[in-house]
């Protein structure tokens, strides 16, 4: 996407400016890994003369100590880049201190809301060529180094990040920003997941694209602040207006796992849906005994295990020597039932996105103490077909995204849209496999562009037959459910 001159910030080119001139010498140059496709768009500035708040990074800048002595100046830049390669928008920060003599005494740059100093002038440390700092820039990421080894740690974060994960998070959230930015509605999540995984790369980490800034418009924070929002939702038109339903990069959903390869809900199935280009695993959860959040569909234990009887009539050590087992061929696997707390581990090391049916009403308390505890916020959907349910969970998480599970026969999508909207879920979620021998054709796409309209988003039942697949993506839904998802690449 071209930037359009009607959408930059303005600059200030005065030669009578001290502050712009003083920005403009000491900018940092920026060394890019040679298959990065975005470079920062424009440049915010702001000098500091005596320590002070930041007015765009959660921190205080002194000129004191820890600061070098007789610091004159601290210059705040904010890189604005249009794309991190896994969301819209990015806001890097650098901080340069100028002595007395004029020269650069100390830098420090931002690294995923944090900052660090860039150690100049010390082994493995930023350079300065002549009055500007050199920064090094993490692949797709854009957080600062000093050296490319500091991203060497980094590496397979990295990698995902800028290939399989592409675009996951959609449109960047910031307490910066809370409030002032268009919704991450799912329709902005779809098109925005769709540009930028059209645009995953292979890092090289060989850092030997140099930029000067030459192109940057630079103008003084307050301005740029200002433009921010006018920006993001200027791209966001764009996207929603180029890119057709039927292109749209959905949610692949791998409903319990791989689970036609593997035995359903089992770690084995959970693994294989990430070789399968999963984003998300679907997994059912119910509680023990003593409470315990647990990994299961049924209420009973006879289908998929070799244990039996009610799932809430053990507790979780009585559950612990049965094996998974799938029902159709007899297949005895080495795996108990796992606890939630345990497929969230796993799908953070496999780094999957997992989507929560709560089989359980008693279960919710539960589910929302394991999301926290495992920072799985940005990273889950949590489903039931009952309201309460949801009303319930969205009290105790109300920053998780919420699914409500409809089944067959329905009324009108408009009236399931306003039962949506009152329990405040963010995707309608039809349960229609059995429904007919064509279930995509039950919704059409004025339903999808009414849910979207609401800022809401349609999530389907379990699909393996190909044309079925088809016909959904010609909809433009927003996520489905398979236990192939090899099928929804």
């Amino acid at each position: 996407m071209s930037v359009s001159t009607a959408a930059l910030p303005p600059t200030v080119r005065d030669a009578n400016d001290a502050d712009y001139v003083l920005a403009r010498r000491h900018l940092p140059i920026l060394m890019l890994d040679r298959m990065e496709p975005f470079r920062p768009v424009a440049v915010g500035y702001h000098v500091f003369y005596e320590s002070g708040p930041s007015p765009s990074f959660p921190r205080v800048v002194e000129l004191g100590e820890p600061a070098p002595a007789r610091c004159q100046a601290v210059i705040e830049y904010a890189f604005w880049w249009d794309w991190d390669i896994q969301h819209l928008y990015e806001l890097e920060h650098a901080w340069v201190y100028v002595g007395e003599s004029g020269r650069v005494e100390k830098v420090e740059a931002s690294r995923h809301g944090e900052f660090r100093d860039m150690r100049l002038g010390r082994e493995g440390g930023a350079a300065l060529r002549g009055d500007r700092p050199v920064l090094y820039v993490k692949p797709g990421k854009h957080a600062f180094g000093a050296h490319p080894a500091d991203f060497e740690p980094e590496r397979e974060q990295v990698v995902a990040a800028c290939g399989r994960l592409a675009g996951w998070h959609g449109v960047w959230e910031t307490p910066l920003y809370a409030g002032r930015m268009p919704a991450n509605t799912p329709l902005a999540r779809r098109v925005v997941h769709t540009y930028l995984h059209e645009r995953r790369f292979a890092p090289s980490f060989v850092f030997d694209v140099e930029d000067a800034g030459e192109t940057w418009p630079m103008a003084p924070w307050p301005e740029l602040e200002a433009w921010i929002p006018q920006r993001v939702e200027y791209l966001l038109q764009e996207l929603k207006t180029t890119i057709e339903p039927r292109r749209r990069r959905w949610l692949r959903i791998a409903h319990r796992g791989s689970s036609e390869e593997h035995i359903e809900n089992s770690a084995a199935a959970f693994r294989k849906a990430r070789q399968r280009e999963a984003d998300m695993i679907e997994i059912d959860v119910r509680l023990t005994a003593d409470g315990v959040a647990v990994v299961i569909h049924d209420d009973t234990l006879e289908r998929t295990t070799t244990g039996s009887g009610r799932v809430r009539e053990h507790t979780r050590e009585a559950l612990r020597p049965f094996r998974l087992r799938n029902q159709h061929t007899g297949e005895v696997s080495e795996d108990a039932v796992m606890t939630l707390d345990e497929v969230l581990a796993l799908a953070r090391e496999e780094m999957l996105g997992v989507y929560i049916d709560v089989k359980d009403a008693d279960a919710v308390t539960a589910i929302a103490d394991a999301i926290r505890a495992h920072g799985f916020h940005r990273y889950v959907i949590v489903g039931s077909g009952d309201r309460e349910v949801l009303r319930r969970f969205r009290e105790e998480c109300p920053d998780v995204l919420t699914s409500w599970l409809v089944g067959w026969p329905a009324p009108p999508v408009a009236e399931l849209l306003e039962a949506l909207q009152e329990v405040s879920a963010t995707y309608l979620h039809p349960c229609w496999e059995n429904a007919a021998d064509r279930p995509d054709q039950l919704l059409t796409r004025e339903d999808v562009a009414l849910v979207h309209a609401a800022g809401k988003g349609i999530i389907t039942w379990h699909e393996e037959r190909a044309e079925v697949i088809a016909g959904l993506r010609e909809l433009g839904v927003d996520g489905v459910c398979s236990n192939r998802p090899e099928m929804l690449v």
